[in-house]
């Protein structure tokens, strides 16, 4: 019986993705970017493996999803953004170090690979990469992780329904500073070279 309410092939396909690496290559290979306006959709992985597309919310759930059949706990991280978007990531650790999966239209704010002792070093990690259509470096928060187990009563690896809830529970719960008290006033803009390499592959 497959487990968490899944079909007997959703759980087949999350089965296949055996690693943290493999999830990332399905949700860059598999899965098209979402480009709907934001607030639009919150797909539960259900909803993305028969639709293959989802934003960086959506995508973290179905990496969360496919952690979770492999015995992780599937764990949500939210990065806090100014005249920006925030960016959620799947979470997963190996020998005590954290890393992440992401899917998301810039190519600097995908995987990270397991090599950070703390959420702020990984959260750290996407600074540079994390910056608008204006240039500005726009990353200044990251919450603790977020257990989707709580979620498990709205059925959130199946739902029909978008998922609401779980973004309200991110954006609701305390996020921690990542910058010294007027660093921002002191940052570069992305150079040309950055800006360019951060849309290779972009969608639209």
């Amino acid at each position: 019986m497959p487990p968490y309410g899944l079909t007997a092939a959703e759980a087949r396909v999350l089965k296949s993705l055996k690693t943290p690496e493999r999830i990332q290559h399905f949700l860059d290979t598999e899965v098209a970017y979402n480009k709907e306006p934001d607030g639009e959709t919150i797909r539960s992985p259900r909803r993305v493996l028969r639709d293959r597309l989802a934003h960086c919310f959506e995508g973290a759930l179905l990496g969360a999803a496919a952690l979770r059949i492999h015995g992780h706990p599937p764990l949500l991280f939210d990065l806090g953004s100014v005249r920006d978007d925030d960016h959620v990531l799947a979470l997963f650790r190996r020998q005590n170090l954290w890393g992440a999966i992401a899917k998301s239209n810039y190519s600097g704010l995908r995987f990270r690979e397991p090599v950070y002792r703390t959420l702020r070093e990984l959260a750290m990690s996407y600074f540079e990469h994390y910056y608008n259509a204006a240039r500005e470096k726009t990353l200044r928060t990251y919450s603790r992780p977020v257990s989707l187990a709580r979620f498990d009563r709205i059925h959130w690896m199946t739902a029909e329904e978008d998922l609401w809830a779980i973004n309200d529970h991110l954006l609701g719960i305390s996020h921690t500073p990542l910058l010294p008290k007027g660093a921002e006033r002191r940052l570069a803009r992305v150079d040309d070279r950055l800006f360019a390499a951060g849309l290779v592959g972009r969608a639209g």
